[in-house]
C-alpha cells in the first residue's frame, strides 16, 4: 500500500489519493454497455444466449433454471453448506423482518385525514454477481427483503457458469427464500432484459443488487430510461476502509483490507491510522497472509489502488472517512463505540476488535448490499422499504374543507393556478345550494 500524510496534501491531492479505480475506468466501458443494452432490447433472448457464449464462454440450452438442475444444485451442496444458508436467512429475516414500517393516519384539521401506507413493487428484478467468486450470500440479501416486502414477481438473475450452470450455492440460497424464477445471464446484458423484459425474462419495475462497473453503468442506463428500470443505488465493485489506532491488531486489520480486496481487481482498500509503525505491522501481516489465499493474484492487483493515510487523530480521521463515504467502514480504535457516534456517511459500520466485516456480508443480519463510489452521502443500504412504494391518501370531510379552503384559495391565487381554486370553490357553493353535500 502507498503510504501518505494527510496533512501535507491540498484539496486535489487528497481527491486523487482516495479516488476509486472502478470510477477512473467508468467512462471506458460506457459506449460497450450501451451496445449490449440496444442488442438485448434489439434481439432479445438470441443476444443473451449468444452474450453468454462470448463473454461467459457458457453454450445454454435454456436462459432459466429448470427443476432439475435445482435439484441437482440442492444434492451438490454439502449438509453443513445447507446448514449455514438457513442460519444466514434466518438472522437476515429476523432483521429485516423489524423494519416494516406501520401505516401513518393524522388527522391534520378537523375533518382532514392524511394517511400513508406501503404496498409493495410489483415486480422486481435480483442480480447476483457470480464471476470470479460465486456470491450466494448475496441471493439472500436481495431475496429475504424482497419477499417480506411481498413483492409478486421476483426474479432473480446470476452469470452462467462455462458448463451451462448456475451457481449451485446461489440457486439453493435462491430457492431456500422462495426465489422460484432464476436465469442464467449476467452481466450489463442481464440488467438489459430485466429492465426491457424478452421473450422469456420478464420486466421488471426496478432492479437490485451489486456487481462490477459494468453492471453499475448498465443500471445507471436504464434507470435514465422511462422504458427502463429503476435502479436500488449505484453498488458497484467492493470498497472498505479501516480506521485503527495503535490499539489494533494489525493481522485484523490486514485480514479485514484482504477480505474486501479478494472481492476483485477494482476493489478499493483504505486503511486511516494514527501510527506509522502500525501501517508497517499491517503491511507484514498482508505478506504473510498473502501466499496462502488462493485469490492472491486478484488482491495484489487490487492492492495496486490500496493506500495507507496517516492522520494525527481520530477526529482528522472521522473527517476523511464522512468525506469519503465507504461502503463498508471498521473502526477498530480504543473507543469504536464513541467514534461511531460521529460516522454520518457510510453504507455500514462495524464496530470494535470483534467485528470483522465478515459478519456483515455473510449473516449478522444486516444487508450486505450498500452503495459504493461515494454515494453513501445520499444513499442508504438495502432494506425492505426499497421493495415498496409509500402512497399517502387524503380525505376531507366537508366542514374540512371548509377549513382549509382559506388557505388553498390564497396559494392557489399566488401561483396564478385558477383552476385549483375553482375546484374548491365550486364544491362549497354546490354544498351551499345543498347539491354536493
Amino acid at each position: 500500500m502507498r503510504i501518505v500524510e494527510w496533512t501535507m496534501l491540498d484539496a486535489v491531492a487528497r481527491s486523487q489519493v482516495l479516488a476509486r479505480p472502478a470510477v477512473q475506468v467508468g467512462d471506458s466501458i460506457g459506449s460497450r454497455v450501451r451496445e449490449i443494452v440496444g442488442r438485448v432490447r434489439a434481439e432479445g433472448d438470441a443476444a443473451l444466449i449468444s452474450l453468454a457464449a462470448e463473454l461467459d464462454g457458457a453454450k445454454l440450452e435454456s436462459l432459466r433454471v429448470e427443476a432439475a438442475e435445482v435439484e441437482a444444485a440442492a444434492a451438490e451442496l454439502s449438509a453443513e453448506a445447507h446448514e449455514a444458508i438457513a442460519a444466514a436467512i434466518d438472522n437476515v429475516t429476523r432483521f429485516h423482518a423489524a423494519q416494516s414500517a406501520a401505516p401513518v393516519r393524522v388527522e391534520t384539521v378537523p375533518g382532514v385525514v392524511c394517511e400513508r401506507v406501503s404496498k409493495p413493487l410489483r415486480a422486481v428484478g435480483l442480480y447476483v454477481p457470480a464471476g470470479t467468486a460465486p456470491l450466494p450470500s448475496t441471493a439472500i440479501m436481495l431475496a429475504v427483503p424482497a419477499g417480506i416486502a411481498g413483492c409478486p414477481v421476483r426474479i432473480m438473475c446470476t452469470p452462467p457458469r462455462p458448463d451451462g450452470r448456475a451457481d449451485p450455492a446461489v440457486v439453493t440460497a435462491a430457492r431456500a427464500c422462495g426465489i422460484s424464477e432464476i436465469y442464467k445471464v449476467g452481466g450489463a446484458q442481464a440488467i438489459a432484459a430485466m429492465a426491457y423484459g424478452t421473450a422469456t425474462i420478464p420486466k421488471v419495475a426496478k432492479i437490485f443488487g451489486p456487481g462490477n462497473a459494468w453492471v453499475t453503468a448498465a443500471k445507471t442506463l436504464v434507470a435514465a430510461d422511462p422504458a427502463g428500470a429503476a435502479l436500488d443505488m449505484p453498488a458497484g465493485p467492493s470498497e472498505v476502509m479501516v480506521i485503527a489506532d495503535q490499539t489494533a491488531n494489525p493481522r485484523y486489520v490486514a485480514l479485514d483490507l484482504l477480505s474486501q480486496a479478494e472481492h476483485g481487481p477494482d476493489s478499493h482498500v483504505v486503511l486511516v491510522c494514527m501510527d506509522r509503525a502500525l501501517v508497517g505491522a499491517v503491511q507484514a501481516e498482508i505478506e504473510r497472509a498473502l501466499p496462502g489465499l488462493p485469490r492472491r493474484d486478484i488482491i495484489r492487483k487490487a492492492l495496486g489502488h490500496a493506500v495507507a493515510v496517516l492522520v494525527p487523530d481520530t477526529g482528522v480521521a472521522l473527517d476523511l472517512a464522512n468525506d469519503y463515504a465507504p461502503e463498508h467502514l471498521i473502526l477498530q480504535t480504543q473507543e469504536p463505540r464513541a467514534l461511531a457516534a460521529g460516522v454520518e456517511t457510510a453504507g455500514s459500520v462495524f464496530i470494535g476488535t470483534w467485528t470483522p466485516e465478515s459478519l456483515g456480508d455473510y449473516c449478522s443480519g444486516t444487508n450486505h448490499v450498500l452503495p459504493t463510489y461515494g454515494y453513501a452521502r445520499a444513499y442508504s443500504g438495502l432494506s425492505v422499504a426499497d421493495f415498496q412504494r409509500r402512497i399517502t391518501l387524503q380525505e376531507a370531510t366537508l366542514p374540512g374543507l371548509r377549513t382549509l379552503a382559506p388557505t388553498v384559495l390564497t396559494l392557489a391565487r399566488l401561483e396564478g393556478l385558477d383552476a385549483h381554486a375553482q375546484a374548491v370553490v365550486t364544491r362549497l357553493e354546490q354544498a351551499g345550494r345543498g347539491s354536493g353535500a
